[in-house]
C-alpha cells in the first residue's frame, strides 16, 4: 500500500511542475468550495472525523462522492484548503460534493483502528465493521449535507480502495456508484503482504514502521520513518539475517501489526478473516474496479474484486478498467510511462477524463454520455486501449508453453525426452537473486517492467526462450504455472517471470540521459512466486521430500500484452527474489522464527520429460482479435 495522501499529492505537484498546466490549487478550491469539518456518529457512538467540500454555487443539487481513508486529511482546519489534483480536481471542477473521512481510530477520528478490519456478517445492534461505518456515514451525509441530490458515490485507491469495497457490501440505498481502485482483497494470497504465502519483505518493512508509529502531532506531522543507515536494501536485509530479527533487532514492539504477521505464518483464521472476496454480496450500486498492470501491491486485489463482484452479484453494472500503471499512478499522473517503458500517450489523463468522470456523472448526475464496455483494458506492447464484453475475453484460447532442453520455450509441443530430463541450479540463501539493480531500501515502483538482463546472467536462474516471433502474439488472461520440481532440501520458493525481449533495433529513448539501450531489452511482463510448502494447502504446509519429483502449480495475475513480431518470449525460473521476497531457508521450519543455521544451500531441479512436464498455460487471442 502506498502512503496515498502524501504520495498522490507529491505526484500532482511533480506533474504540475513538469507540464506547466494551469491546474487547480488551494486558492482555486477556496474560491469555488466551502470547507466544513464534522464528526459523524456511528451506531455505537464513535464519531468519525469527516471533511466536506460543498460547491458555493447553489443553482442545483449536487451528488456526493465519498472517500474513506486511514491516511491523514491534511491540512486540517476549516480554513485550510488542499491543492486538488488528478481525480479530486476532475470531480471538483465538475461540481461534486467531495467528502473524505478518517476511518475509525485514525488521526482525528475516535475509536480503535484495526488493519483490514474483517467484515462481520452477523453484526446486529451497535456492532460495527467497515461496511456499517460506511452505511452510517452515507446515511448521515444525505440527511445533513445541504444541497445534495440524495445520490452518493465512493472511490479510493489502495487502502481506501478496500474501504470502498467494504462500503459496497449491503449497499446503502443512496449509494449509486462505487469505484474500488487497487483494493486490498486478500493479504495472504496476493495483495501487499504475501503472494501465495511468500512474505514480501522490502515492500512492507518501511511502510508499516511509518504507518504504526505514534505521532506527537498526528494532525500535522508526516510520521516517523525507519532509519536504515544503509541506502542498499539488498545489503541491509541480507545483514539483518532471518526474518525474526526484523522484530528482535529493529522494530522491538513498535510495530504491533508486524508481530501479528510473524505470529501467523500460515493461512489461518487471522488471515482468512481478512479475505474480503466471499463477502462482496448484496452490492446494489454500479461498480467500476480499477487497477494497474504494473501495480506491485494490489494488482491481485483489483482483478479478484472484479471477479467476485461479478460472481456474487449477477445483473449489476460491474466494470473493470486495467491500465499500464503502477500503484495508484492513474489517480494523479499523466500515466505516459513506467520506468524505461513509454506508452506514447497520457493514459492517466485519458482514464480520468474519459472513464472515471463519465462513470460518476452517469450514475450520480444522470448524464447519458457513457459508452464504457464491461472491460476497458490497456494492451501493453501495442500501447492501445481494448474493449471487451467480459474479462478474460471469451475469444481467448488456452495454449501451453513447454520448457524444453537447451533453454527453449516451445508453443503447443511437449518435449519427447525421458523422465530424467531436467535442468538444475544451486540455490544459496546467502547469495539470493536480486529483484532489481536499483539501489534502494524500498522497492522501485517500476520494477514490474525492469530489464531482466542482469538476472539472465546468473547461474541460479534458468532461462527458456522462443525463437523470434513470426507474428504478433497476444496473451489475454491469467498465466497458470505448472512446474515439476525436485530439491535436495525440504522447502523451496519458485519464482517465474514472463519476459518480452525487444528486437535488436528497438529505438532508444530520446532524450536518453540514462543511456538506456532498448535493443534486446528484457522487459518484465509478469512475475510471481509460490512457496512450495503451500503447494497442497495454504492452511497446512507440507515439507518437500528430498529428491522426489513434486508438482508446484500456481496462477499468476492476468496480462493483456502483445509480444510483437521479431520479439522473443522468455521465461525465467528461479528460487529467490530478494529482498522483495524474504529468503526461504530451504529447510521445513517456521520461516518467521528460523535461525541462521536453518538456511542451507540446495540443488533444485526443474523436470521436463516423460510425465514430468513443466509448462505455462496462457490465454491467447486469435489473430483476428489482435
Amino acid at each position: 500500500m502506498v502512503m496515498l495522501g502524501l504520495a498522490l499529492g507529491w505526484v500532482a505537484m511533480v506533474a504540475r511542475a513538469q507540464t506547466g498546466k494551469a491546474e487547480a490549487d488551494a486558492a482555486w478550491l477556496a474560491e469555488h468550495y466551502t470547507k466544513f469539518e464534522r464528526k459523524i456518529p456511528m451506531r455505537d457512538g464513535v464519531k468519525l472525523f469527516t471533511r466536506i467540500y460543498i460547491p458555493k454555487e447553489d443553482a442545483t443539487n449536487y451528488p456526493i462522492v465519498l472517500t474513506r481513508t486511514p491516511y491523514a486529511l491534511k491540512p486540517y482546519g476549516p480554513d485550510n484548503y488542499q491543492d486538488p489534483g488528478g481525480t479530486f480536481e476532475a470531480l471538483a471542477r465538475d461540481r461534486f460534493i467531495l467528502v473524505t473521512q478518517d476511518v475509525r481510530g485514525r488521526h482525528a477520528s475516535e475509536g480503535v483502528f484495526e488493519h483490514v478490519r474483517p467484515f462481520n456478517p452477523g453484526k446486529a445492534g451497535v456492532v460495527t465493521d467497515e461496511s456499517s461505518d460506511a452505511w452510517d456515514t452515507i446515511d448521515w451525509l444525505v440527511k445533513n449535507v445541504p444541497g445534495n441530490n440524495g445520490k452518493v458515490g465512493m472511490f479510493g485507491i489502495s487502502y481506501p480502495g478496500f474501504y470502498t469495497s467494504m462500503g459496497m457490501i449491503d449497499s446503502h440505498p443512496a449509494l449509486k456508484a462505487a469505484s474500488p481502485q487497487a483494493p486490498i482483497s486478500d493479504w495472504f494470497m496476493g495483495d501487499d503482504i504475501h503472494h501465495n504465502g511468500a512474505f514480501f519483505l522490502a515492500q512492507n518493512f518501511g511502510f508499516f514502521y511509518w504507518f504504526e508509529q505514534k505521532s506527537d502531532d498526528p494532525l500535522r506531522d508526516g510520521g516517523k520513518r525507519f532509519v536504515f543507515n544503509n541506502p542498499d536494501g539488498y545489503d541491509f536485509y541480507l545483514r539483518m539475517g532471518p526474518l525474526a530479527r526484523s522484530e528482535s533487532d529493529h522494530f522491538r514492539g513498535k510495530v504491533p501489526v508486524w508481530r501479528d504477521f510473524l505470529a501467523h505464518p500460515n493461512y489461518d483464521a487471522w488471515w482468512q478473516a481478512r479475505n474480503i472476496r466471499p463477502h462482496l454480496k448484496n452490492v446494489k450500486c454500479a461498480v467500476m474496479t480499477v487497477g494497474g498492470w504494473y501495480d506491485a501491491e494490489d494488482l491481485f486485489g483489483a482483478l479478484e474484486t472484479y471477479r467476485w463482484t461479478e460472481k456474487l452479484n449477477p445483473g449489476i453494472t460491474n466494470l473493470l478498467v486495467m491500465g499500464p500503471w503502477t500503484h495508484g499512478q492513474w489517480g494523479s499522473s499523466d500515466g505516459d510511462r513506467v520506468g524505461d517503458i513509454s506508452f506514447r500517450a497520457k493514459t492517466g489523463v485519458h482514464y480520468r477524463e474519459k472513464m472515471e468522470l463519465p462513470f460518476f456523472r452517469y450514475h450520480l448526475k444522470g448524464d447519458t454520455n457513457l459508452s464504457l464496455p464491461e472491460a476497458m483494458m490497456f494492451e501493453t506492447g501495442t500501447y492501445r486501449w481494448r474493449r471487451f464484453g467480459v474479462w478474460p475475453p471469451a475469444e481467448a484460447r488456452e495454449e501451453d508453453l513447454f520448457l524444453h532442453a537447451g533453454g527453449r520455450l516451445v508453443r503447443g509441443r511437449a518435449p519427447t525426452e525421458g523422465v530424467s530430463a531436467a535442468d538444475e541450479f544451486i540455490s544459496d540463501p546467502a547469495k539470493p537473486v536480486p529483484f532489481t539493480m536499483e539501489v534502494t531500501t524500498d522497492y522501485p515502483r517500476g520494477y514490474p517492467t525492469h530489464d531482466q538482463r542482469f538476472a539472465a546472467t546468473r547461474p541460479d536462474v534458468l532461462v527458456y526462450e522462443t525463437e523470434p516471433l513470426e507474428e504478433d502474439l497476444t496473451l489475454a488472461g491469467p498465466v497458470v504455472v505448472t512446474l515439476k520440481v525436485s530439491t535436495t532440501g525440504t522447502d523451496s520458493d519458485w519464482v517465474v517471470k514472463v519476459i518480452d525481449v525487444h528486437d535488436p533495433d528497438f529505438p532508444d529513448p530520446n532524450p536518453n540521459p540514462a543511456h538506456v539501450r532498448m535493443g534486446g531489452y528484457q522487459q518484465l511482463v509478469r512475475g510471481d512466486v509460490m512457496r512450495a510448502r503451500f503447494r497442497n494447502s495454504f492452511e497446512k504446509p507440507e515439507p518437500m521430500e528430498p529428491g522426489k519429483v513434486t508438482e508446484v502449480t500456481f496462477t499468476m495475475p492476468d496480462v493483456l500484452h502483445t509480444f510483437r513480431r521479431g520479439h522473443r518470449m522468455v521465461v525465467h525460473v528461479q528460487s529467490s527474489w530478494f529482498p522483495l521476497v524474504d529468503r526461504n531457508p530451504q529447510t521445513f521450519v517456521n520461516i518467521h522464527t528460523a535461525t541462521e543455521r536453518d538456511f542451507v544451500k540446495a540443488t533444485h531441479r526443474v523436470h521436463r520429460g516423460g510425465d514430468a512436464l513443466s509448462k505455462l498455460r496462457v490465454q491467447v487471442l486469435p489473430a483476428g482479435m489482435r
